[in-house]
């Protein structure tokens, strides 16, 4: 079985993580930092908005099962790509909308995707196609967020878990089961 991944920036990492632990052909997701200037940034470092890096995710994915291309319009599908530098009230260049290609495949099928969303959005799009960057994981608590507190914390309830229906409405069938 191929793998491969994909590096994607949407805003806060609990909202993407959650909706792409969701989809078929998901192997993993991981909750990070990446773009950045300062080698192992802390989550209080990036919240200031200084280091250069945004909140990401890393998913691990078989394309046999689920395209890189598809993946990128889940993407769009479930964030703001109009929205520069913040999602919401979540504000800041930590929460630009980026993506982070692993090779010139991918930056190609990227673009493709940036055009594909134009036509779902009123506003251009200002996600940022971004050349790779060292991987920083986020601490142990970021991991799995909204599966482990989202029924508890405010804001998942608030923000993470409106983006995980709209997912779940739109792509039904690539959910696991």
């Amino acid at each position: 079985m191929a793998r491969e991944i994909a590096t994607l920036a949407g805003g806060c990492f609990w909202c993407v993580e959650a909706v792409f632990d969701d989809v078929i052909g998901v192997e993993s997701v991981e909750s990070g930092y990446t773009g950045g200037h300062v080698a192992n940034p802390t989550y209080k470092q990036v919240c200031n908005g200084d280091t250069g890096h945004a909140e990401a995710i890393r998913v691990a994915f078989d394309p046999d099962v689920i395209g890189y291309g598809e993946l990128l319009d889940i993407f769009f599908h479930v964030h703001d790509p109009t929205q520069l530098d913040r999602q919401g009230n979540d504000i800041g260049p930590q929460y630009r909308s980026a993506v982070f290609p692993h090779s010139p495949e991918q930056e190609a099928e990227a673009k493709a995707a940036i055009d594909r969303a134009r036509a779902d959005w009123p506003d251009p799009i200002v996600t940022r196609v971004e050349p790779e960057a060292p991987w920083y994981s986020a601490e142990d608590y970021h991991q799995e967020y909204f599966a482990r507190e989202g029924a508890s914390s405010g804001y998942c309830v608030m923000v993470v878990a409106p983006k995980l229906a709209k997912f779940r409405k739109g792509y039904a069938a690539r959910l696991k089961a």
